[in-house]
């Protein structure tokens, strides 16, 4: 029966992982927590006369650097003077030099957000007139490399780590006493140990490139480590290693002294103890997430932080529990086997823990998405379905355990006296399963206690075949396996949604972003005649959906400078292999007349001259192509001249 478990084991092992990598490398990069609300300059505008500075408004408070914050000119020189500074709640600003050249300007953007995460982007304004630039913006943030992916991987090391450690000594100490001195379950504790104290120290060395650079030669900057130490989330990583140091001591008590103490009055206080003592360092490490994540920041942060603590602990108690009952199943020693009111005890545990879970799950689901719509609109609450559903089915798969652990309470005293009668048997000599057992006088003392090794060895597989035999708990097995293959399924997810922006956060942004747009079209309507048309495109291909946004000023006949925008649906400039406009009045039979507007930025198209023989209702058609393929035409009216 072992044999046959084994290869079945490492299958179902192999499998879980391929999943989770799947998972992993699926994932994309992570969404920054912070999102641009408002800028001065605004993007794609054309002002007369060169600003003084410029100015960026994020969705909430974020952290600056001396390079926050750049503008380059049309041949990619800098001309901002001075730090960046905070102007007003969550507006900064940067100075310019005075008497800039007309032409096109970029300005980029790097921040770390309030709840850690860094924010990156860029977009383009004009002085004058537009032109070229030799300024290319990158998409790509300094969490999208190789460097963000080893924090990315840190992070979902330290969540295991965490649960792994908390999980398996609540386990052994509300469970399964007899568990502290199962060598099989005291490796699987330490092993969290270990990761979550390796992955805390590689997160605190990746923190300061993560964050900036993004350059693999940066993460032994010490430079870099002093200020990571200054900030939020540096305070909290060295806090949770001072907490891993009160940790490996409570290890060392619960795998050493409280293994070994015989009287159960001393053993029931020294449970006490450990349980108070190992609480409150579980509740430190959780809390070392709370204050510098998503609970930190935002609506109800003093309370978010808390119920966040309680859930992670929720977590623990339950994946991590589930964890050091399927190496007790699998691992323990013949002599020393998980028995039916552990797994009992365990299941009552794990059921507080679920009831916790949905309490804290849905006051902070309710926090970070505000509205029903941001679970289907929104990547943050498309994640978390998806972690609904999985919780859904681990409860369910939890439910079967149920099932399988009833079942072993009801065959446990039969199955006992079944190894009491096999155990006499061998000892006096009889032939059980097929083992043929000698009761012989020894010679000597050294011969006496071989031969006793030897019957104790005899007697531990036989026992062990006869627990292997009983398909109760073969199905408990088998059960639990399934349950730990989900876990880890749900704790990839959970760290991704960890790293995505808030459906509410990202919702709000697009609200002010949509209303800014509009009141600045608005004006310059008023003011100038200027025709704004938004029209949504979908080629059908891939990163092919879209809006491109068509500026035409004065809007009269003669001739009119044109502006192309084009953004994902997020609002985010991005570049297409071509874009093509043409103009048709059907009324007059004029057209259509082309235009082939010239690339000036990342999203950002333009054409001076565009002549509009005579005023009328035109039709304005506008051919998108997202790759060799993929193509679309999508056309609105609209009254010039």
């Amino acid at each position: 029966m072992t044999q046959t478990i084994a290869p079945r084991v490492r299958a179902l092992v192999l499998l879980f992982l391929a999943a989770l990598c799947a998972l992993l490398a699926g994932a994309g990069p992570a969404s920054a927590h912070a999102a641009v609300t408002g800028s001065d300059p605004a993007q794609g505008a054309v002002v007369d006369q060169a600003p003084s500075r410029i100015s960026l408004t994020f969705s909430e408070q974020v952290a600056l650097s001396g390079d926050s914050l750049r503008v380059l000119d049309p041949e990619g020189k800098r001309v901002d003077t001075g730090e960046p500074s905070a102007v007003s709640g969550t507006t900064y600003a940067v100075r310019l030099r005075p008497d800039l050249s007309d032409g096109t300007y970029t300005v980029a953007y790097q921040v770390v957000s309030a709840d850690s995460h860094p924010v990156a982007g860029a977009y383009t304004f004009s002085i004058g007139a537009p032109s070229k630039t030799t300024v290319a913006v990158s998409g790509q943030g300094a969490d999208d490399g190789v460097v963000g992916w080893l924090y990315g991987f840190g992070r979902y090391v330290s969540y295991a780590g965490f649960i792994v450690l908390a999980g398996g000594a609540a386990f052994v100490l509300a469970c399964w006493p007899r568990g502290s001195g199962v060598r099989p379950v005291q490796r699987f504790v330490v092993s969290g140990w270990l990761a979550l104290t390796a992955s805390t120290l590689a997160l605190l060395l990746l923190r300061g490139s993560f964050t900036g650079s993004g350059k693999v030669s940066d993460i032994f900057d010490l430079s870099l480590l002093g200020q990571v130490l200054q900030t939020k989330t540096g305070a909290a990583l060295v806090s949770r290693l001072l907490l891993l140091a009160a940790a490996a001591l409570f290890i060392a008590v619960l795998f050493g002294a409280y293994d070994k103490r015989e009287d159960p009055q001393e053993k029931r206080d020294l449970t006490f103890g450990l349980a108070i003592g190992g609480g409150v360092v579980a509740a430190g490490l959780a809390a070392s997430w709370a204050m510098s994540e998503h609970a930190s920041v935002g609506l109800q942060a003093g309370f978010a932080m808390p119920v966040d603590v309680l859930h992670l602990m929720a977590v623990a108690a339950w994946l991590g529990g589930l964890g050091a009952l399927l190496v007790a199943l699998y691992r323990a020693p013949a002599d020393t086997p998980v028995d039916a009111p552990a797994v009992r005890r365990f299941s009552r545990m794990a059921f507080g823990s679920v009831v916790a879970l949905v309490v804290t799950g849905t006051y902070q689901s309710w926090r970070q998405l505000g509205s029903w719509s941001a679970f289907t609109d929104t990547r943050y609450g498309q994640l978390l379905l998806a972690k609904i559903a999985l919780v859904v089915v681990l409860v369910g798969v939890a439910w079967i355990s149920r099932r399988w652990t009833g079942r072993l309470a009801e065959t446990a005293p039969a199955a006992a006296e079944r190894e009491k009668v096999g155990a006499g048997a061998g000892a006096s000599g009889e032939t059980v399963d097929g083992d043929e057992v000698f009761a012989a006088e020894p010679a000597d003392a050294e011969r006496a206690a071989q031969l006793a090794r030897q019957r104790a060895a005899r007697d531990a597989a036989r026992q062990k075949r006869l627990r292997d035999a009983d398909p109760n708990r073969s199905g408990l097995r088998r059960s639990v396996l399934a349950e730990a293959g989900i876990a880890v399924v749900l704790l990839a997810v959970t760290t991704v949604l960890t790293q995505t922006e808030p459906g509410r956060t990202e919702q709000e942004a697009k609200a002010a972003s949509s209303s800014s747009s509009s009141s600045s079209s608005a004006a310059d309507a008023g003011t100038s005649g200027a025709l704004t048309l938004n029209m949504p495109f979908d080629t059908g291909g891939r990163d092919g959906k879209g809006v491109v946004t068509i500026d035409l000023d004065p809007a009269r006949v003669g001739g009119n400078e044109m502006h192309v925008y084009v953004e994902r649906p997020d609002g985010q400039a991005f570049d297409i292999p071509e874009v093509k406009v043409e103009f048709t009045l059907e009324a007059k039979d004029i057209g259509p007349l082309p235009v082939v507007p010239d690339h000036l930025a990342t999203g950002h198209w333009s054409a001076n001259g565009v002549q509009i023989p005579m005023a009328g209702d035109w039709k304005v058609d506008v051919t998108v192509r997202t790759s060799e393929i993929d193509e679309v035409t999508v056309t609105k009216n609209a009254q010039i001249g």
